[in-house]
């Protein structure tokens, strides 16, 4: 009895031991979708208007970065680390999925652009 009452304890607090959570911020053109996959619902849906979309990532979560242009257009981002270290990366914005890595604070999207050569 005691065995069965101990695996079933130890079952109970595997399972609600806190996972890493991701969370999926959507573009498409000037349209911002911010999901939630624990609660399955669309939190909000916003209108980039300024030069970056600033997304906060909370520590220890993976953030999901899906940049779904309507035609292949380049986005710069800005991912800003815990110790305050920023990577500048320009990404590819037509359909494609980009994950941030460990230790992430902030990633600020800018607006889709053109690829003009040396004009970025």
């Amino acid at each position: 009895m005691k065995k069965l009452t101990l695996s079933i304890g130890l079952v109970a607090a595997i399972l609600s031991a806190k996972a890493q959570d991701t969370s999926c911020t959507y573009f498409a053109g000037k349209e911002v979708y911010e999901f939630d996959y624990k609660m399955d619902t669309i939190l909000s849906v916003n209108e980039q208007t300024t030069r970056f979309y600033d997304i906060n990532v909370v520590y220890g979560n993976v953030l999901c970065l899906d940049l779904s242009d309507k035609k292949d257009r380049i986005r710069k981002v800005i991912t800003t680390f815990i110790d305050g270290e920023t990577i500048t990366q320009i990404l590819d914005s037509g359909n494609n999925v980009y994950y941030s890595p460990k230790g992430t604070a902030k990633v600020s999207v800018g607006k889709s652009k053109r690829l003009i050569l040396g004009n970025y």
